[in-house]
């Protein structure tokens, strides 16, 4: 197709090898059509095979269309021109529904904020609904390892269409070994020359979500009423942006929303996620399920879609679906934190406790720029999920705060939040906090975690909101409340001396230390959602939940 400038994109047609017509489905990708992102979803011939055509468009500047691809940049007015077009495909029956996670989640969003008359309906999944806060940081922490392995990959392929075999093959080297300490000098040209608009740069030299340059990315929905399946995952990046999304439309839309949240990572969406297998249930329902979406609401077929709860969920432990008319909200649970001022080097040396403590104290925490605490799963590293992270807990610079066993299995569900009371004397630090079951058997395994930058000018206590999550945590295991002054790779190290601007160099960086204060005065504590049962039976895919599923590792 050609776009109202005259610039050619191209896209792989796949249609139904029968007579009639066909709704179409239209996902546009920057990593060259033919991945299809099949990484996660099934080939678009299995999609023809249901009857769609499917049509698979590389982006302005990617694969092999042309013009210069600017990072989300004309993907507003390129997409409209694009699903205008697939409109009028043949054997179209004129209607146009959009897939795809991640950037071909935001190519459906850029597309529909211009309202194509053919665009009926809309399938999100994994998206930085808000590029600032959903992808790029996380409060006010630079998301390295995500950015920087992102920008390598679309650079490493921007060499390779440029036939740039030297810095193709220096950025293909540097994605199976990303350089977080010292990139060469190679290899910053590298990236400098075939970063798309050089972003990675730009992302790095606005860490201010107020700043101006942040607003040419966010998509206009305030006229947009399309109905949309939004797909998450509990250890996704950019469950933030999902959920962001999803409860703007349930706020300034009237057609039908509806979300699902696996036990998944970025990718793949599977039943194996970091250490833990989830089972059977876990892996991806997504397919049939887009299937029946369109075949609603680009069909007018009767598929019982609109009689059925809205929302479900994965619950991560019983490792099943469960529905719920709306994302549920259960009684808030405040654990304080207690110690003997021993709990960076003792497992009993830290309680959580639902009592608060009647005496001060504090423990103190050394951050050393020379070995800091190592990312291990979670959200924002890779690899992405749920880890046995007994042997970091047992750091001197990792303090732990730890529940007796309980005596009923509960449910923690939605997003908890930590306030934490602090002394310290440098400029800036930064704080990650993870919760996390412990076994009977001394293993421990994360659960749901949060990182925030600080300027020492905010007020003490400060709160770090965790990632939300879905999960079951069965009688006689108890939770962790671990504490760092970093998580590396997943976000730089914070050399504590205030730099408002890109990554401090190693040799910047300071040893930092803090101190976490519990008492009557300074309780410390974290505050999550918990019930011993869930709103609604469990009518999910998986039937009866009652009893919890086999917990397999």
């Amino acid at each position: 197709m050609y776009t109202r400038d005259g610039i050619r994109l191209d896209a792989d047609v796949y249609t139904p090898d029968e007579s009639g017509e066909f709704p179409v489905l239209l996902m546009r990708q920057p990593y060259g059509r033919k991945i299809a992102s099949t990484v996660v979803y099934a080939h678009p011939r299995w999609y023809a095979a249901q009857g769609y055509i499917v049509a698979i468009q590389d982006v302005r500047g990617r694969g092999t269309s042309e013009g210069e691809f600017e990072l989300f940049i004309r993907e507003g007015e390129d997409g409209e021109d694009a699903v205008n077009w697939a409109a009028q495909l043949p054997k179209s029956s004129g209607v146009v529904g959009m897939y795809g996670f991640s950037y071909q989640g935001m190519t459906q969003l850029y597309a529909a904020q211009n309202q194509p008359p053919a665009l009926k309906a809309l399938c999100p999944a994994m998206l930085a609904y808000d590029l600032y806060h959903d992808w790029a940081y996380e409060n006010g922490a630079f998301c390295l390892q995500g950015n920087l392995g992102w920008a390598v990959q679309l650079a490493a392929e921007t060499a390779r269409l440029k036939g740039d075999s030297t810095a193709h093959k220096i950025l293909y080297s540097a994605s199976r070994n990303l350089p977080f300490y010292d990139p060469s000098p190679r290899f910053k040209e590298s990236l400098n020359k075939y970063a798309p608009s050089n972003f990675y740069q730009q992302w790095l030299y606005h860490p201010d979500p107020q700043d101006s340059y942040w607003e040419q990315f966010t998509p206009d929905l305030s006229r947009v009423d399309l109905p949309m399946f939004h797909i998450g995952g509990w250890f996704d990046s950019y469950l933030r942006g999902t959920l962001r999304l999803y409860r703007h439309c349930l706020t300034h839309s009237r057609a039908p929303q509806r979300l699902l949240i696996g036990p998944w990572g970025h990718i793949p969406w599977c039943r194996r996620v970091g250490a833990l297998d989830y089972g059977a249930e876990a892996a991806s329902p997504v397919d049939e399920l887009q299937v029946r979406w369109f075949d609603h609401h680009l069909k007018g077929r009767e598929t019982g879609e609109l009689s059925r709860p809205p929302v479900r969920l994965f619950i991560m432990g019983r490792n099943q679906w469960q529905d719920f008319e709306q994302l549920p909200q259960l009684s808030p649970q405040v654990y304080y934190c207690h110690s003997n001022g021993l709990a960076n080097l003792r497992e009993d040396g830290g309680q959580l406790l639902t009592t608060p403590p009647d005496s001060s104290q504090r423990d103190s925490l050394v951050h050393d720029p020379w070995r800091p605490v190592p990312a291990l799963g979670g959200h924002a590293a890779t690899p992405a999920g749920s880890f046995e992270r007994s042997v970091l807990d047992g750091r001197s610079d990792v303090i732990t705060y730890t529940t007796p066993p309980l005596s009923q299995g509960c449910h923690i569900l939605g997003e908890g939040r930590v306030l934490i009371y602090w002394e310290t004397d440098v400029e800036t630090f930064d704080l990650c906090v993870i919760l996390s079951e412990v076994r009977p058997d001394g293993t421990v395994y994360n659960l749901t975690q949060g990182y925030k930058r600080i300027i020492r000018s905010v007020a003490s206590p400060l709160e770090i909101p965790l990632q939300e999550t879905a999960c079951f945590v069965p009688e006689g295991c108890g939770l962790r409340l671990s504490i760092s002054g970093a998580c590396f790779p997943a976000y730089p190290v914070n050399s504590g001396r205030g730099e408002g601007r890109g990554i401090p160099e190693f040799i910047d960086g300071q040893i930092i230390t803090l101190h976490i204060l519990s008492g009557l005065d300074t309780p410390s504590r974290v505050i999550f959602n918990l019930s011993e049962r869930l709103p609604l039976d469990p009518i999910g895919l998986a039937g009866d939940v009652s009893e919890p599923a086999n917990r397999t590792e």
